[in-house]
């Protein structure tokens, strides 16, 4: 298998594993929703980390898989592609990218589809389709201009360039840069810390962010309108609001 997932401790790992440089191939992407809907479904995934090993995080498609398809058959598999990633990006939990080496084409659009990036000192990112005579197929143009604003957007996408981890933080591109040896354990203990909080809610916010960066923005009050108020039917609600007129703020445990 090219993708697997590991769960501990209320986090799920999906693990890219197709050396050399992580190739996401028509399998891999298949293999990426699969996981990413099992982990969507599963009670105890509480929160996601996408990690493609210590040397690097995903250098692009496959090009010799694509070279190899015409305008047909890239017609049949372009929204499948956009699927794979959608399916990432939908988890109802927090999602964590940890990033190290290379997160090129549609290894930078995989790490777009999380919640939260860790980088690597060693890190760098890009969208080079264009040096392809393409575009970015799997979300780049939409989750990346949405995340560091189109002019910047505009800029990796129409050059190509790759930038490293320190101008990526300064772009906006990712949160966080460690040395690239403590990339995945910053990025678990992120999505472990999650992990204890209350689901419900967490994915309320989650939705409703993500809804209003979508919409316009009475349509996305409307959905933290409606998600607030239902969660005053939550255990996890009458748990936080006890412990904290019980114990002070911050102390609750949740289930």
């Amino acid at each position: 298998m090219t993708v697997y997932l590991e769960v501990a401790e209320g986090v799920g790992t999906l693990r890219l594993d197709r050396p050399p440089m992580n190739a996401l191939d028509v399998a891999t992407q298949d293999r990426l929703k699969e996981l990413a809907e099992e982990a969507t479904r599963r009670d105890d995934v509480r929160a996601v980390v996408i990690y493609g090993g210590e040397k690097v995080f995903a250098a692009g498609a496959d090009i010799k898989e694509m070279q190899a398809m015409d305008h047909a058959a890239m017609i049949v598999r372009a929204r499948a592609l956009q699927d794979s990633f959608t399916a990432v990006a939908r988890i109802p939990k927090p999602v964590v990218a940890a990033v190290t080496g290379y997160a090129l084409g549609g290894g930078c659009e995989l790490a777009l589809c999380a919640d939260f990036r860790i980088a690597g000192e060693n890190a760098k990112l890009g969208q080079p389709e264009i040096l392809l005579g393409l575009i970015p197929g799997a979300g780049g143009t939409q989750r990346l201009s949405r995340l560091v604003g189109p002019s910047r957007a505009k800029d990796l996408i129409f050059t190509g360039r790759q930038v490293k981890a320190e101008e990526a933080l300064t772009l906006g591109l990712v949160d966080r840069v460690v040395p690239a040896g403590e990339v995945y354990a910053q990025a678990h203990a992120w999505a472990a810390r999650l992990a204890k909080g209350p689901a419900i809610a967490l994915r309320a916010a989650k939705e409703a962010v993500d809804t209003g960066l979508e919409t316009d923005i009475e349509t996305g009050l409307a959905v933290e309108r409606n998600w607030f108020a239902g969660l005053f039917a939550t255990e996890d609600r009458e748990r936080g609001m006890r412990s904290f007129v019980e114990e002070g703020p911050g102390k609750a445990k949740f289930g």
